[in-house]
């Protein structure tokens, strides 16, 4: 009797439908394959997914069909065989209540897609916020070899002789609106400059900040964070990132292989270097949570005290991505960085992030600068904590006002997005410049989604009279592009009974950045008293169905990456 013969392993012969059959399963989908028109030779090769995350909602990713394109002519010059497939695609200003409360839906659909069909390695394209860490969440825990491709950077525009850009920009001039400096007629001219092409921010937004990040992760072939998205060179480097999966789909390189416990400080290290998004801590720890590793915010406190600010970049700097790209991209960042970094972690080449470096060009530029002459000493950003934010808050500290390190004022308080876009500009509300403004109920929970609404707009009257700072305190999040001194992240949030939940207008809030504390001029005793009151007021309204249910039950503060808590690895 002759031996059977030993299924083949991967390509067309991976994740086979359950028929009860294997062979049959083959079968069907090679008659199904053929209908489309592939060959039994094309058939045969490696395959290599390619997540689409085009969308006509997402106008940071108009250039994907190019992108998959291009990644496509690198597979098959390789010899892989090449399967797009389309998984969510998110953009900030088109996903209501915000992208971020959609972020883990998308990075499970981009699991599930993974574990269903057949590929032998997957080629990510994201850009926009949240896609970026939604697929490298998904790729992580579906356990492929996964490599990324980011759109890239818009270029910039002009106004008036002006050089402008989105959305650090956007938010100056809309300030600038708010206080009567620019007129309503003079905002089409502006918004035709903003966002001049395709493309992420091509300021130190969080698309730049996540780009820079996962090629400090290892994730992303070097080179990538800063081509700007309309440059050819942007399509070479899809081209050889498709040529990479197929390497990788032989490899079996994956994710948990790059994303280890010091590549994940190396790109920690990155993000206070670059005066990064604090979205970034929350992406990064989410990502990492998906291996198993954690994220320690009295660790990262510790690194931003040790690494210094080197890139000048909006919004802690003056300059956009073009330059930074011009300047030698991350490979610039890294040549100075070198001392802090581990740089024998191995990337998605195969090659370690020094072999990288050792074969990066370098020349004279002005952009980032040198660890013995920073932008600022410390890192972007500082973790906080005090009995205002026991499980700890953020500050973008390289963003913030100088004369706002440290502070004291009333605090003057709003319970919602709502509620603060109903009073903040009413004329006879009770502010002055030296208070500091709290909203609450806008965290994971609370909105839900911790929307970007941190970025607490100053009082129209304020405004008016010129003040363009002020502290401002919320368990919110704030977009990589915005600036000022403000507070972020308090955790726990006041919808699942934080803190921030008992302040009232007029308690007295002391911000201490140097010392790291953010805390209210009220006793232990003055809080209980304040909880047991608050304790017997109706609980809020919870989702009974669907993904807002799921939501709710399951999301973490941001301390634990705002993560499903059944996604994390144990």
């Amino acid at each position: 009797m002759a031996q059977k013969k030993a299924p083949k392993q991967g390509g067309l012969y991976d994740k086979l439908p359950s028929y009860g059959d294997a062979e049959f399963s083959v079968y069907l989908r090679t008659v199904f394959l053929k209908s489309m028109g592939y060959t039994e030779d094309a058939l045969d090769r490696p395959i290599i997914g390619i997540a689409n995350t085009y969308s006509a909602y997402n106008s940071c990713h108009a250039t994907v069909p190019k992108l998959i394109e291009a990644i496509k002519r690198g597979v098959m010059l390789a010899g892989g065989l090449p399967f797009e497939f389309p998984v969510i695609s998110l953009h900030e200003s088109f996903s209501a209540p915000t992208s971020m409360y959609l972020r883990n839906l998308m990075s499970m659909d981009t699991e599930e897609m993974i574990r269903a069909q057949p590929m032998d390695a997957v080629v990510l394209v994201g850009g926009c916020d949240k896609t970026v860490p939604a697929l490298l969440m998904g790729a992580a825990s579906a356990d492929v070899p996964a490599i990324l491709e980011v759109t890239g950077p818009m270029l910039t525009g002009s106004y008036q002789g002006q050089r402008v850009g989105a959305c650090t920009d956007c938010r100056s001039f809309w300030a600038r609106f708010r206080a009567g400096e620019i007129a309503e007629e003079q905002l089409p001219d502006i918004t035709d400059q903003l966002g001049p092409t395709p493309g992420t921010c091509m300021v130190m937004g969080t698309a730049s900040t996540m780009a820079l990040m996962t090629e400090a992760l290892g994730v992303m072939l070097p080179g990538g964070a800063t081509i700007p998205a309309v440059q050819s060179q942007r399509l070479r480097h899809a081209e050889q990132t498709g040529t990479q999966a197929v390497a990788m789909a032989t490899s079996g390189l994956t994710l948990d292989k790059i994303m280890t416990p010091q590549a994940v400080e190396n790109a920690i290290r990155v993000l206070l270097a670059i005066g990064g998004s604090t979205n970034g801590l929350i992406h990064i720890t989410a990502m990492a949570g998906r291996l198993g590793i954690e994220v320690s915010l009295d660790r990262v406190d510790e690194l931003a005290r040790e690494t210094p600010v080197i890139v000048d970049l909006k919004p802690s700097g003056e300059y956009y991505m073009q330059e930074l790209h011009e300047a030698g991209g991350f490979a610039t960042i890294m040549r100075t960085l070198a001392p802090l970094l581990d740089l024998e972690q191995i990337t998605v080449s195969g090659q370690s992030l020094k072999q990288h470096l050792d074969a990066a060009p370098h020349w004279e530029q002005s952009i980032v600068s040198s660890l013995d002459n920073p932008l600022s000493p410390e890192g972007g950003l500082a973790v906080l904590r005090g009995n205002l934010a026991p499980g700890g808050a953020i500050i973008k500290q390289s963003a913030s006002s100088n004369a706002l390190r440290t502070h004291t004022g009333r605090a003057i308080v709003f319970d919602s997005v709502e509620d603060i876009a109903t009073r903040i500009d009413d004329p006879d509300l009770d502010v002055t410049k030296d208070d500091i403004l709290v909203m609450r109920n806008a965290g994971p929970v609370g909105a839900p989604g911790m929307p970007e609404a941190g970025y607490l707009p100053i009082p129209k009257k304020l405004a008016k009279a010129g003040i363009k700072d002020m502290v401002r305190i919320s368990d919110a999040r704030m977009s990589g592009t915005a600036f000022g001194s403000i507070v972020l992240h308090v955790t726990p949030e006041a919808a699942i009974g934080g803190p921030l939940s008992l302040i009232e207008t007029g308690d007295m809030i002391t911000l201490d950045i140097p010392a790291r504390s953010l805390n209210v001029d009220l006793s232990d005793e003055k809080l209980k008293q304040r909880a047991a009151i608050r304790d017997k007021t109706p609980p809020r309204v919870t989702p009974s169905r669907g993904y807002a249910k799921l939501f709710d039950e399951t999301i973490l503060q941001a301390d634990k990456g705002c993560d499903f808590d059944f996604l994390l690895k144990n």
